[in-house]
This record gives structure tokens, C-alpha cells and sequence, in this order.
């Protein structure tokens, strides 16, 4: 029954976006949990993790590591859950080689078929990344541009509203008469 269960799950995800979804950031490195892994690949967590314990040679520590009890405990408030499938130790987290090389060691034609879609989503993940920080460059450098102008715009601002202002004209009096303020000026 769980077989069915995660096949139906797993093949409701095979788009690289929905398997972005699963990748987290931890330890300032893009990784998916076992418990994904296995799902996507038809096996049973603990199956997966036994394949791996096996070959642990193939898996250094940029591959893949163990949780620590707080980011565990991080995680599971992350996901507002107050048990998490009854786990008794930590997850295990795979970066995007680890999770091919998980591949390797299982030796399914679903872990092989799946492998490429999780490289997928890693690669996705990481144009996005790029594009946001591009993105944020470009308006920082368009925020000095336009913080040097402020003033220059204003300065401009100021003497087309001098230019359009009307100037003050002192009231005459009707007839001919002499200017007596000229004269007191003078």
C-alpha cells in the first residue's frame, strides 16, 4: 500500500519547479532530505539510508551529512508539525551529488530515471538564485545612479518654478506722477 502511496506522489512531482520546493538551504548548502529522496526514488527511507550506511565511502561530507538535534528541531517547527513520521534519529540530507550518487547505490531504473529530474531542480534553483542577485545588482547601481540626480533634478525644479512665477508689480498711481521712490533711492 505504501508503494502506491508514493508513486502516486512521486509522479506528481517529477517537474524540476515542484522538486524545488523540496530543496532546502542548511548549513549555507542546498539539500534534500532522505525521507524526499526515497520518495522520489520508490524506496522506503530506511532502505535508502542502509544503501548509503553501505557505500559510505562514495558519500564525504559535501555529499551528504546528519542533521544536528537543533537544525532537526528547526525543521520540524518550520513545517508546524508536531511529529515527524515517528523518526527516531535525525534525517540525513543530500546535496545535489549526493542524490545522484544515491541513485547509484540503489540501482533502480526509478532511482536512475528520477536522479535527472532532481539534478533538474538543483540547477533551476541555482539560475533562480543568480537572476534574484543580478537582479538586486542592477537596482543598487540604479539607486546610485539616481541618488547622484536628486539634487541636480531638484536644482532644476527650483528655477522652472522661478521662471513660471509672476513677477510682483508694485501698484501706480493714476496721472502723471513722479517716482518718489527713485528719487529717495537716488
Amino acid at each position: 500500500m505504501t508503494q502506491k502511496i508514493l508513486r502516486g506522489t512521486a509522479k506528481a512531482a517529477l517537474s524540476p519547479q515542484a522538486l524545488a520546493g523540496r530543496i532546502l538551504v542548511i548549513r549555507g548548502q542546498r539539500v534534500m532530505l532522505d525521507a524526499d529522496l526515497a520518495e522520489l526514488y520508490e524506496v522506503e527511507t530506511k532502505r535508502l539510508n542502509e544503501q548509503v550506511k553501505r557505500n559510505s565511502g562514495r558519500f564525504p561530507a559535501d555529499f551528504m551529512f546528519q542533521l544536528s538535534t537543533e537544525e532537526f528541531a528547526n525543521l520540524k517547527s518550520q513545517f508546524a508539525t508536531s511529529s515527524w513520521g515517528g523518526r527516531r534519529t535525525s534525517p540525513y540530507v543530500f546535496t545535489e551529488h549526493g542524490a545522484i550518487m544515491a541513485a547509484s547505490v540503489l540501482n533502480s531504473d526509478r532511482a536512475v530515471e528520477m536522479s535527472v529530474y532532481v539534478v533538474r531542480a538543483f540547477v533551476q534553483l541555482r539560475e533562480l538564485m543568480g537572476n534574484h542577485k543580478a537582479l538586486a545588482q542592477k537596482l543598487a547601481e540604479l539607486e546610485r545612479r539616481v541618488g547622484d540626480h536628486d539634487h541636480s533634478l531638484a536644482e532644476v525644479i527650483d528655477a522652472l518654478r522661478a521662471l513660471m512665477a509672476t513677477p510682483k508689480t508694485r501698484s501706480r498711481p493714476i496721472g502723471f506722477t513722479v517716482d518718489v521712490i527713485e528719487k529717495d533711492d537716488a
